[in-house]
């Protein structure tokens, strides 16, 4: 199915949705406040080794201790890299940034690590909750048709290319070209690629690696070495595929960012790329907007008139099915059966677009024949068999529960768009101050231009004041100067956190 990428770019943050038929499938935001950190490497320190968990807290620079958990460790031993390297034989899917993680640790940490000790990091899994990023010492670098692993004397092939003949011909291609005990995945960009496109990116990744070698020695821990593209330029990177029609951005300066990029590492798709420069907000163009105010939301609606409930704890995420309106026609296992069926395609959807990851419990309603219980579990499996992230399905229970994992590396849309409810002392959960401060910037951006004011108030919740103001005057600046208009904030302790008004006046 064609698919468009589209790129929204203000001051205060960057989103990204890809669409498919025209619904978003995949959202990703990043905030200049809230910078990621998966894919940084830095030079972190050890500040202490638990040997009782085969693990240790290593000192990277952020404002917790990083865990590093001892299959992650690199080591320049002969025999550490074989075993290493003997764990990783099934490992080849490209969308999983990082080795797996090996069940049996190959030895001791005690016998690696010691206080104080320097180390080269990478961030596999930033900062969840009141937990530290999780780093590994196995750097993997990305690039759009390949993935360098140089700590890893392997070759991989993404799972999503099925031509048996193109496997053998990227892994003989790779052999031929790459250093001895360098490791490299073809990443599934690479499908169809020159031997030619193939070689420049390999060597531009093996330069790169040479330049963060280079760096670390010279910067004192903790340090950060190098960082990751911005999402406006990993959306290219890793979602601007064969199958993308066309890639949309309403920043000139990104639309300039994004076409030297393109023709660097894939000039066929340069014709695709399209800059956005009309008055309507592009979200709203191509009807984004509208989908992602439901994207927080616990219920949500299926067509028969069935509904799931989507809970997000600390520990997992619970996904309840019910039939709701929906009577059926004939018998009731019938009705039951069709509507775990439909819950399973939203439910995949769901995950995707929320970037739901982690443990994940699904309760289906219960179904009396093992054939439909069968049934409802293969149809999950094919769901999310499109998903990037990696899963693990295990069966349906007796009652009706499924079990399932998906890969986590960032937060979630609703951690990042939401914060726990002052309210209700957070039973529930809010829409972040943050979330209201840039929908509110985004609404006077859109209504100023009609509106024939020179000033305008801005009546919102002393919390949501208190951010703009201290936090955020920098991007109440820009907006002033960009509607030639005078911009002033109102405290109003009546009004709900999330309720707000604007005022134009002449």
């Amino acid at each position: 199915m064609a698919s468009e990428l589209i790129i929204n770019v203000e001051p205060w943050e960057t989103r990204v949705a890809l669409l498919e038929g025209g619904t978003v499938v995949e959202f990703h935001v990043e905030r200049e406040a809230e910078r990621g950190f998966v894919g940084n490497i830095y030079k972190g320190k050890v500040v202490r080794v638990l040997p009782g968990m085969q693990a240790a807290f290593v000192e990277i620079g952020l404002s917790r201790t990083a865990f590093l958990y001892v299959t992650d460790i690199y080591d320049h031993l002969p025999e550490f890299e074989m075993m290493m390297a003997q764990a990783d034989q099934d490992h080849e899917d490209p969308d999983d940034e990082h080795p797996l993680h090996y069940e049996t640790p190959p030895f001791r940490i005690e016998d690696l690590l010691h206080s104080g000790q320097e180390i080269l990091v990478q961030v596999s899994k930033g900062p969840l909750g009141t937990k530290g990023a999780r780093v590994t010492s196995h750097i993997s670098i990305p690039g759009r048709y390949l993935v360098l692993m140089p700590t890893m004397d392997h070759i991989g092939i993404s799972r999503r290319i099925k031509d048996e003949m193109e496997r053998k011909r990227l892994k003989g291609l790779i052999e031929a070209m790459r250093p001895q005990g360098v490791g490299f995945i073809a990443r599934t960009a690479s499908e169809g690629t020159s031997a030619i496109d193939i070689q420049s990116e390999m060597e531009f990744l093996l330069k790169l690696w040479e330049n963060i070698q280079k760096k670390s020695s010279l910067t004192q821990s903790p340090g950060l070495v190098h960082e990751d593209l911005d999402i406006t330029l990993r959306a290219v990177r890793d979602l601007f595929t064969g199958d993308v029609k066309r890639l949309v951005v309403d920043s000139e300066t990104a639309y300039g960012r994004i076409v030297e990029f393109v023709d660097a590492f894939c000039h066929e798709l340069r014709p695709r790329v399209e800059y956005y420069d009309y008055p309507q907000p592009i979200f709203e163009a191509f009807g984004i907007e509208v989908e992602l105010s439901k994207v927080l939301g616990r219920k949500v609606w299926l067509k028969s008139g069935g509904y799931i409930v989507i809970e997000a704890t600390e520990a997992l995420t619970a996904i309840d099915v019910n039939t709701g309106k929906y009577v059926g026609r004939r018998h009731l296992e019938d009705t039951i059966v069709k509507t775990n069926l439909e819950a399973v395609k939203e439910i995949a959807y769901q995950l995707r677009l929320r970037n739901i990851g982690g443990i994940i419990i699904i309760d289906f309603i219960d179904m009396e024949k093992p054939a439909h219980r069968e049934e409802v579990f293969k149809a999950l499996s094919r769901a999310v068999s499109k998903d990037k992230c990696k899963t693990n399905i295990l069966k349906m229970s007796e009652i009706g529960l499924i079990q399932m994992t998906r890969k986590r590396s960032r937060d979630s849309l609703f951690r990042t768009m939401s914060e726990p409810c002052f309210y209700c002392e957070g039973e529930g959960s809010l829409r972040s101050r943050r979330t209201i401060a840039y929908d509110i910037f985004r609404r006077v951006k859109s209504e100023a231009r009609w509106a024939n004011c020179n000033e305008i108030e801005i009546h919102v919740h002393p919390r949501v004041g208190d951010l703009i103001l201290n936090h955020e005057p920098h991007h109440l600046e820009y907006l002033e100067d960009r509607l030639q208009k005078s911009i002033t904030i109102v405290s109003r302790p009546e009004l709900h956190v999330e309720q707000h008004e604007i005022v134009y006046k002449p």
